[in-house]
Order: structure tokens, then sequence, then C-alpha cells
């Protein structure tokens, strides 16, 4: 993999990544309520599945789930009702998809904000997909495979760890109190009508794509 290649597979990771979806919502959601050092937990879940999907699609075994109707399906399934659950429950809860209460942030466990991470990321089947699409644009077969696969993986680590980070970030500096309070019911609402439509598109997903 030349240069020019590898900077494409790198610019194109990056705005995948920075482009709003179920997983930047949760992030930003944990920053807003824990803060982000807390919400760092979180970053790490999503970035930790991707990871997983990242090895699958390099060991060829996401071609397998992918063929493999059943397993698609579950994948996809769970992801789409926990969107739904997110989403109503940002629509319809009283703290909302971006949660600016603190008070409970200390008794929530590293673990469970990881956990949240992973599962919604995890559950996302597109993820599946984006990587099992992408790597082999760019994978040079007259190079050492292995070296390009590590330097694409770590490289989509990084990213990850850095925008979803960064999000964290933005979540936290809602619950800062210089934004209205119209302002950020405004963005729970939206929130929670992105996670539904994302539920949605995500039930029209098909193997096939």
């Amino acid at each position: 993999m030349d240069i020019h290649a590898y900077l494409i597979f790198l610019t194109t990771t990056t705005i995948v990544c920075m482009s709003p979806g179920p997983a930047v919502i949760t992030i930003a959601s944990q920053g807003a309520r824990h803060g982000a050092k807390k919400a760092l937990f979180g970053v790490t879940g999503v970035a930790s599945a991707n990871v997983v999907y990242f090895l699958l699609s390099a060991t060829g075994i996401a071609s397998l789930l992918v063929a493999s109707n059943l397993v698609f399906s579950i994948i996809k399934w769970v992801g789409v009702a926990y969107l739904v659950y997110l989403g109503l429950n940002a629509l319809f809860s009283k703290s909302g998809g971006l949660r600016i209460n603190k008070s409970t942030s200390s008794n929530t466990k590293g673990v469970a904000l990881f956990s949240q991470g992973f599962i919604v990321e995890l559950a996302n089947p597109k993820a599946l997909l984006y990587f099992l699409a992408l790597l082999p644009q760019f994978i040079d077969v007259e190079k050492p495979i292995l070296l390009q696969l590590f330097i694409m993986g770590a490289s989509c680590l990084v990213v990850d760890l850095l925008s979803y980070t960064m999000y964290a970030y933005i979540g936290q500096k809602l619950s800062s109190g210089s934004v209205k309070a119209s302002i950020v019911n405004l963005i729970n609402k939206s929130a929670g009508g992105f996670l539904l439509f994302a539920g949605i598109k995500m039930a029209a997903v098909s193997s096939n794509v």
C-alpha cells in the first residue's frame, strides 16, 4: 500500500468516524452526564468493538458472517432493538438522550459505560460491512499483507479514540451550563429522533449490501 492509497484510506475512515451516528450520540451522552474523563470508558468500548470487526474482516471471518443470514440477522436485530430503546428513552425520559444531571455519575461504573459503547457499536452491522468492503480496496497483494493490515488497524484505532474523545468533551461542554436548557432539550429530542431513524435504517440493512 503506497502513501497515496493510505491517505485515502485514512481520510475515508476519519470522515466515517466523525459522522454523527449511534456511537457518537452514546459517547456525547456519557460525556454530558459523567464528564469526558469517565466517558473515555465508553470511547474505549466503541473502539474495541471496531477492533473486533476489523480483525474479523482482516481474517476473512466477516465474509462468513455476512454469508450467514441467521448470524447477520441476529446482529442486526439486536442492534435495532437497542437503538430503538435508546431513542425512545431519549425522547420520553425526563433526562433525555443527553443527560446533564451529574448527581449519579459517581454511581456508574466504568465497565457499564464501556459495555454501552461496545454494545452500541458491535450491534451495528454497517460497521462490519464497512470494514469488509473497505479493506480489500487498499491492500497491495504484492507487499506484506500483515504489515498493511497492522498499519490500517492501528490507524483506525487511533482515529476512533481521538474522534470519540472529542465527542465526549463536546458532551461535557453541553453540561457545563454554558448552553441554554432549551438548546439541550432540542439536542435531546434530536438525538432521540436520530437514534430511532438509525434503528429503522439498520432494520433495512441487508448482507447483500
